[in-house]
């Protein structure tokens, strides 16, 4: 099995290699471009399924004996012309899939896990590639992008927020609702229908494939998917929802990325109900000039959903970047200029003051809304613990 190992940043200065992180990756195509898929939180690397064959013409790892110029399935040509002289590497990060599972918070940072994808390039011998992110891979590969501008070609970040506070989700009935029934499964079962709801836009679910519908064929395969890799460990969804709490992105890390020369796309679900499209947009504008904008009918999960737009995208992306398109000729961002600088700055004091005061209610819903499910999962397991056993009649 392919595996990278990551020395524990707490390890001895001989770095023991017990304490070492281990990174299960696969890599699929042959090229001389290179692209670095980052998945997000619970996520295994066969998420980015639809992103691996649009880019390569073909799902089959390299390391897989039965691998063929020609894949079995489809009957395409791996080296297809849409994917043609691409190789791509998808890993899962630590606390899911195959890859370790650290039991200290600690362990799971963004900073840290973008170690782990360095690591990867550093095994494969990479020394530059484009990184495309997905949620909290998409916070990943921010800070990845910050820590090693000069390894980057381009950078994709779909279904992004800034972490901290702006990954709530928009609090409304179907939010609490889909977050409790989160909270409630224990079964692969349970798991599969709670996030369908979650990764795809209602319409889209409903939407027949022939005489069935897209969430009975999707519920078998996320059934199936789950039950190999298993339910992530309280260990790994601990840490990992951790790692996007604490992710920040600042100002310098913003100026790195916009100075480093290098293209940067924001793809987006408009429907999405984790990752709020507002906070994509206002992170798309803070890249300006080098950001381009794409929001797309769907939802968490858009890099399925509308699997033929975002490939494209990313495509146009690699293009871009080889041909050395300018960062003006790719945004497709209203410019900023001294007028809108001087608006944004000539608040008055009162508008900043009720800017404030709004932001503090929302995130104490947001605070309020959480520790209700919190209470309501603790007097669950405590009503479980104390329900009384049933006891038989004794016979005297």
């Amino acid at each position: 099995m392919p595996f990278c190992k990551v020395a524990d940043p707490q390890a001895n200065t001989e770095g023991a290699s017990v304490n070492a992180t281990e990174i299960f990756y696969r890599t699929y195509g042959r090229g001389t471009t290179k692209v670095l898929l980052i998945i997000g939180l619970a996520g295994t690397h066969d998420s980015w399924g639809p992103q691996i064959k649009g880019l390569t013409g073909s799902n089959r790892p390299n390391h897989d004996d039965k691998l063929t110029v020609v894949d079995q399935n489809s009957g395409e040509e791996c080296d297809s012309e849409m994917g043609g002289g691409i190789e791509v590497c998808a890993f899962d990060n630590r606390g899911m899939g195959r890859s370790s599972v650290p039991t200290k918070k600690s362990q799971y940072t963004t900073k840290i896990m973008a170690k782990d994808a360095i690591a990867v390039m550093d095994h494969l011998g990479w020394q530059k590639a484009h990184v495309f992110g997905h949620s909290m891979g998409a916070m990943i590969a921010c800070k990845l992008a910050a820590m090693v501008p000069d390894r980057i070609l381009s950078l994709a970040l779909l279904n992004v927020t800034g972490g901290g506070f702006e990954c709530f989700p928009k609090l409304d009935r179907q939010t609490v609702s889909i977050a409790i029934r989160f909270l409630k499964a224990k079964t692969p079962e349970q798991r599969a229908a709670v996030d369908l709801d979650t990764h795809y836009t209602k319409e889209y679910l409903e939407e027949y494939v022939g005489s069935k519908t897209r969430r009975s064929i999707l519920y078998q395969e996320y059934v199936k998917g789950i039950s190999s890799t298993g339910m992530q460990s309280n260990y790994g969804f601990e840490g990992q929802i951790n790692a996007c709490w604490t992710h920040k992105i600042t100002r310098r890390e913003i100026e790195v990325i916009r100075s480093a020369g290098f293209l940067v796309s924001v793809i987006h679900g408009r429907y999405d109900i984790i990752a709020q499209l507002y906070y994509a947009r206002r992170l798309a504008e803070k890249l300006q000039p080098v950001a381009r904008m794409i929001d797309l009918h769907g939802g968490h999960l858009v890099s399925h959903e509308r699997t033929e737009e975002v490939n494209q995208g990313l495509h146009d992306l690699i293009k871009a970047s080889e041909s050395k398109i300018s960062p003006h000729d790719w945004t497709n961002l209203p410019q900023k200029n001294s007028g809108m600088r001087w608006i944004s700055f000539s608040m008055t004091s009162t508008d900043c003051s009720t800017f404030s005061i709004a932001k503090k209610i929302y995130l104490c819903l947001l605070y309020i809304c959480s520790l209700f499910l919190l209470v309501l999962e603790h007097a669950r397991r405590a009503q479980r613990r104390l329900r009384p056993a049933r006891l038989e009649a004794s016979l005297t």
